[in-house]
């Protein structure tokens, strides 16, 4: 059964600019529509997740998404939005790169189903390969002015008065080899309709326009906005760079406390765009938060349901785990199940020192720890005083001044956690 798919995205937020006709043409009967992903890296970032929901929607419309791996395109590289060339990479990395991001594709599209509207994934460089420059300027770059694309924003910002890097004839092309990818899409896999970031406009119509000229047929576009966040920083980035699909990249927790750490209004924006939640259950998750902002119910609910379909229940519930022991009640039992990589995240900042495994072999005396060995407080003193104050906890569990550290204490048989009162948390690391 078909459903309204652009409907669905308008009271999402999702819509930028439609051609006249989409939906109509939408509505007649199942149609295929592409999406182009970067294959520069072995794993999209969250920066990639909007076009990612665009056909993951898609198909729940009832229509057949394709993505595209641009492998020849990847080998170019896009003007839009940059201020210089990217380094080019080659084919053995490319289809590595393809590969993996199949595999981040997979937790949002069905490609293994028998149903006729199953995602396909495709590579522009399977049909770029072999086309030779004389041909391609002669089928295809005939058909399209200079004038038609100098007009193009991508192009003129680039080459600007304000620019001082320029654009090479390469990049110049871009938009061509991306129009072609619409029109062979069109005519071999009866795609009608490119969609992607609004910022790709006008490399989409470049596509629109030859299947005008050079088939005599209709492609349509549709765009979304370019997600900004509230506070004027870029979405998709962190401290330490882009928020990775990968676990390897972005650990499961960090990647959790990303979305975690969203804005109210940011998270109001973001539920409706990155999750498939229905419009009455965000509707009223936003008035429960609205209602107590503090339990930040919006942005618990966001982590949660994007953590999962990014990563797995069993991430998800580690990425929980782990934000509680930081800000809830957790245990030496909790802290012990971290691996060593998410232990290294939530206590990511946190001073820490090395100490000798034989001085844990030997018992490790609370006080030395504190502050001859450890160094987290100053004196003997300091840290006799502490632990009469009941202040100090070995792994979140409170100490007396007897306390012994010793093997059992370790985590990942590699660290113990030191702690005074709430907040100040030190880290003895095992050599």
């Amino acid at each position: 059964m078909i459903k309204n798919f652009v409907e669905e995205l308008t009271w999402r937020g999702m819509i930028h600019t439609v051609m006249p006709g989409v939906e109509e043409h939408l509505m007649e009967s199942m149609r295929s529509a592409y999406v182009g992903f970067d294959p520069t890296a072995d794993s999209l970032h969250i920066g990639n997740l909007v076009p990612i929901m665009l056909l993951a929607h898609y198909q729940r419309c009832g229509h057949r998404p394709v993505a595209l791996v641009g492998g020849a395109t990847g080998m170019i590289g896009d003007p839009s939005g940059k201020s210089n060339e990217r380094n080019l990479l080659d084919e053995k990395t490319l289809r590595h790169n393809q590969d993996a991001i199949k595999n981040q594709l997979a937790h949002f599209l069905d490609f293994e189903s028998n149903a006729e509207n199953a995602a396909i994934l495709v590579n522009n460089y399977d049909w770029m390969k072999d086309f030779s420059f004389l041909e391609f300027i002669r089928d295809v770059g005939k058909h399209v002015t200079v004038n038609y694309m100098m007009a193009k924003d991508s192009v003129k910002n680039r080459i600007s008065s304000e620019s001082t890097e320029g654009m090479s004839f390469t990049e110049f092309t871009y938009q061509l080899v991306q129009g072609y990818d619409f029109l062979h899409l069109y005519k071999e896999k009866d795609c009608s309709i490119q969609m992607g970031g609004s910022d790709q406009w006008g490399n989409i119509t470049t596509g629109t326009e030859l299947i005008r000229r050079i088939d005599s047929g209709k492609g349509f576009a549709i765009t979304c906005p370019l997600i900004t966040k509230s506070d004027g920083s870029k979405f998709g980035k962190s401290e330490g760079g882009n928020v990775w699909l990968d676990a390897k990249r972005t650990s499961p927790y960090k990647f959790y406390q990303y979305w975690l750490n969203s804005s109210d209004e940011d998270a109001e924006k973001y539920i409706k765009i990155f999750t498939f939640l229905d419009e009455s259950e965000i509707t009223s998750l936003i008035k429960e938060h609205q209602e107590a902002p503090h339990l930040r119910v919006l942005q618990k609910r966001l982590a949660e349901e994007i953590t999962l379909m990014v990563h797995s229940k069993q991430d998800l519930d580690n990425a929980i785990k782990a934000s509680n022991i930081l800000f809830g009640k957790s245990t030496s039992d909790d802290l012990k199940q971290l691996d060593e990589q998410t232990f290294l995240d939530v206590f990511d900042g946190v001073p820490q020192t090395e100490i000798n495994l034989s001085d844990i072999e030997n018992e490790l005396d609370i006080i030395a720890a504190l502050a001859e060995k450890g160094g987290f407080l100053k004196s003997n003193g300091e840290a006799r005083r502490a632990l009469k104050e009941n202040s100090i906890s070995v792994n979140k569990e409170k100490v007396k001044d007897d306390y012994k550290i010793t093997l059992k204490d370790l985590i990942n048989n590699k660290f113990v956690l030191l702690q005074r009162g709430k907040k100040n948390y030190f880290v003895l690391r095992i050599k």
